[in-house]
């Protein structure tokens, strides 16, 4: 059993590696990186959960603010959400990748138009779902294989409230002030992968600029649906610079700002360092950035 501490303002034992006191929210020990209002730990009381939209706001202008809140409610949390949205904009983004192709046999308002881009959101959509969910699975394994090394993540959570060292509050050992009443302390493995996939939500932001770049940067090539196919017309695509600028974009996205948002969200899951766990988490991000993008032939 880890050794205590008692907080200062509400007098409940704690751990002594906790960095806030889990009954009343008080910081227990601050860090440097905490005096930057991005990865300050919030120590307001919290009351009720916050509307999904709002914490999507807070996700890009307040992410400190959103996992704290996420938090004491995971069930609440929009990471699945997220992860959908964010499917529904690669499928638009097939589409205009779609519009980059004149098929000079079919009139532009014949029915066989919509059917193609129809069949064409429908497959982008699939495989955006499937791409999201798996790869952020890969992804979330990863990071919290660096957190384990960093701040021990899965065994706090072990330690928390589950395995032989399972640490029981019953209703009269509770401060009034704690911020767990709600029942937050006692579903602490519940809910973890909704709440961290809410770090994916950069995403929806940077495929809707993906999906800008693509109609504005790759060239329109003509196809010839009924006659012989000529392969050499995706030449002018594939070869394009703009793939360059996608890659780069994503690698960057993967690299920086998802590990920061994983890094907020580990912390306030463990009750742990700031500044370890954004270490694990940036090294992680920026190895996964390096070999699935910026080995790609089009660098």
């Amino acid at each position: 059993m880890s050794s205590t501490t008692r907080c200062p303002r509400c007098g409940n034992e704690v751990r002594a590696d906790f960095f806030v006191c889990a009954f009343c929210g008080k910081r227990l020990r601050i860090e440097r990186i905490e005096n930057f209002l991005f990865f300050k730990r919030i120590e307001t009381e919290w009351t009720t959960p916050d509307r999904w939209y709002t914490i999507l706001l807070w996700l890009f202008i307040k992410p400190n603010k959103a996992f704290w809140s996420i938090n004491h409610r995971r069930k609440s949390a929009p990471g699945y959400f997220i992860l959908l949205f964010n499917a529904l904009l690669f499928g638009v983004m097939g589409l205009a990748f779609f519009s980059h192709f004149n098929i000079q046999d079919i009139p532009p308002l014949d029915y066989r138009i919509f059917f193609y881009n129809l069949v064409i959101f429908l497959a982008f959509f699939i495989f955006g779902l499937a791409y999201f969910f798996i790869f952020g699975f890969i992804l979330i394994w990863l990071f919290k294989k660096g957190a384990n090394y960093a701040v021990g993540f899965s065994e706090k959570l072990e330690s928390f409230f589950g395995g032989s060292e399972r640490e029981e509050y019953s209703e009269a050992e509770m401060s009034v002030f704690s911020i767990y009443k709600g029942g937050t302390l006692h579903q602490q493995q519940a809910f973890k992968y909704k709440m961290m996939f809410c770090s994916f939500a950069p995403f929806l932001l940077i495929n809707l600029i993906e999906i800008i770049i693509i109609l504005a940067g790759f060239p329109t090539v003509s196809i010839n649906v009924l006659g012989l196919f000529n392969p050499t017309i995706f030449s002018q695509i594939f070869n394009s610079s703009t793939w360059t600028v996608l890659h780069f974009i994503d690698a960057i996205t993967i690299a920086v700002w998802i590990p920061i948002l994983v890094a907020l969200s580990i912390r306030e899951l463990s009750n742990s360092s700031t500044t370890r766990v954004l270490l694990s988490s940036l090294i992680i991000g920026i190895l996964v950035a390096v070999i699935f993008f910026f080995l790609r032939p089009t660098f």
